[in-house]
């Protein structure tokens, strides 16, 4: 192989490289946020909107708050996929709904909390901290029985720090 051939072919391997590892160099992506008064929502399974965020270039170029208009569990991965979502950020998940995610083709980022909009801005920066295994760890026969281990759907959330996923 000519070495200028083989310059070339380290190049364009080089480039691919770098825009595998920036998913902020799109140039074009459409992020989900499980949704509740500026916050990452901690259920996914009742989350009653999402802010879709439309980012151009490395920038969020708009945003909007859209309702769910109570799709559960099962339909919010087939909402979001409608809707030309990418990327989910959200608090806690189920391994169903990760498993809808993903047959959707959506990169999901779980166990986030805070403001919704510093997390898009940390997933742009390429920084934002997220729990890959995020899921309570009384998911089973009965789910919706006894919630004590994570402090039931309100407040409280102690063993498995606000991340419950149902």
């Amino acid at each position: 192989m000519p070495e200028a051939d083989a310059s070339v072919i380290i190049k364009r391997v080089a480039c691919q490289l770098f825009i595998i590892k920036k998913e902020k160099g799109k140039e074009s992506m459409k992020i989900a946020v499980t949704y509740d008064n500026g916050e990452v929502f901690q259920h996914f399974g009742h989350s009653e909107a999402f802010k879709l965020y439309e980012v151009e270039g490395g920038e969020v170029k708009s945003s909007e708050v859209v309702p769910t208009n109570g799709s559960g569990h099962g339909a919010l991965a087939g909402f979001l996929r409608e809707r030309g979502v990418e990327v989910l950020i959200c608090g806690g998940i189920g391994a169903g709904a990760q498993n809808a995610l993903a047959e959707a083709g959506i990169k999901l980022y779980g166990g986030v909390s805070g403001s919704a909009d510093s997390a898009v801005q940390a997933l742009i920066e390429g920084n934002l901290s997220y729990n890959p295994d995020v899921m309570c760890d009384h998911h089973g026969e009965d789910h919706h029985g006894d919630h004590e281990n994570c402090g039931g759907h309100g407040e409280g959330h102690d063993s498995c720090g606000g991340h419950c996923g149902h």
